[in-house]
């Protein structure tokens, strides 16, 4: 019986790139495909929040001279490239998938409303949740922890390249420790690095628990979903 009805998913958008040094990386783009409909079919309301690094980064930008503003709506917009990159790759394997836009561009997209979003999910469908807040100046860790609050989620889960929360940086220093399990209130005494302060902070108010995880092991979505003690959860 799996340990979640309801969970957000959040990808970076560098998660989609594989081994190249940009874009969507198509194998990989299939595997995280493959195991977010193996999960779905466990009966999970399955919605995602996808960056967009692996194209645009507006924080870059903004330090190399540009308007930091401007630079935001163009991460948004590579975020909405990632989400319907992912929409084909799920629904290539069967599942049915809707993409809402923080940002409105009917053609391609719906807009972002809460209450649609929540009857998707009820009715099976897995949403991708795109172009983060819809503002500048927040990330995309900020958008998955606002939409879990606002659909009401068990859960956020945040793939990653590690598997889990250490006291140090684990590719760089071979004695990092890992916690397996680590409050909110820990967290910030040790200033380790989960998500942003904005959005850590939304998921302490609200007591919304995070599990970061290694998204590169097949298994591990699945296991964590049945309550295995997988990567690090932050509760």
């Amino acid at each position: 019986m799996p340990k979640y009805k309801r969970i957000i998913l959040k990808l970076s958008g560098e998660a989609l790139i594989g081994d190249n040094d940009y874009g969507i990386e198509p194998d990989t783009l299939e595997r995280y495909a493959k195991q977010i409909v193996e999960i779905h079919k466990m009966g999970i309301e399955i919605a995602i929040v996808v960056g967009g690094g692996n194209i645009f980064r507006g924080v870059q930008a903004s330090r190399a001279g540009m308007d930091r503003a401007n630079g935001d709506y163009m991460g948004m917009l590579a975020t909405v490239i990632n989400a319907l990159a992912l929409q084909d790759a799920i629904e290539q394997e069967g599942a049915f998938v809707r993409v809402q836009s923080a940002i409105e561009m009917a053609r391609i997209c719906e807009p972002y409303i809460r209450r649609r979003a929540i009857r998707h999910l009820e009715k099976g469908r897995i949403v991708v949740f795109a172009a983060g807040t819809g503002n500048p100046f927040f990330t995309t860790d900020t958008a998955a922890s606002l939409r879990a609050i606002e659909i009401e989620a068990d859960v956020v889960l945040k793939g990653t390249r590690v598997d889990g929360v250490y006291n140090a940086d684990p590719e760089k220093d071979k004695n990092a420790v890992k916690f397996d399990n680590i409050s909110f209130a820990d967290v910030l005494r040790h200033r380790l690095n989960v998500m942003d302060m904005t959005a850590f902070t939304l998921c302490q108010e609200n007591k919304l628990p995070i599990i970061i995880f290694n998204i590169n092991k097949p298994e591990n979505l699945r296991r964590i979903l049945m309550g295995e003690p997988v990567g690090t959860l932050v509760s």
